[in-house]
């Protein structure tokens, strides 16, 4: 399972803390953003926020079945959180889920 987790600090753009579950799963990670097969972070990150304002607090990129899979937890300004997971390649949303 390929794992990265990002800390989005105050706004989106902010200083973000990235660690791989192992150097494997960066490097697939990488190859997968070179190949057009995933969007680049930031990218994935300005789409969300235009349909789901907030803060990220945890994100995990994942291969299911041969398709890229972004899986996010986000806070709302309402404090609201939710995990939504997004089309790697496109970043369109599939799933919404509110706790």
């Amino acid at each position: 399972r390929l794992l990265l987790l990002a800390a989005v600090a105050g706004a989106v753009m902010g200083t973000q803390v990235v660690r791989a579950g192992s150097k494997d799963d960066h490097e697939r990670a990488r190859a997968a953003v070179q190949a057009g097969q995933v969007l680049p972070l930031p990218v994935v990150l300005e789409r969300l926020q235009r349909s789901h304002p907030g803060q990220v607090l945890e994100l995990e990129l994942e291969q299911h079945k041969g398709r890229w899979i972004y899986e996010v937890r986000l806070m709302q300004a309402d404090g609201q959180l939710l995990k939504i997971e997004l089309d790697a390649a496109t970043a369109q949303v599939l799933e919404v889920r509110r706790r």
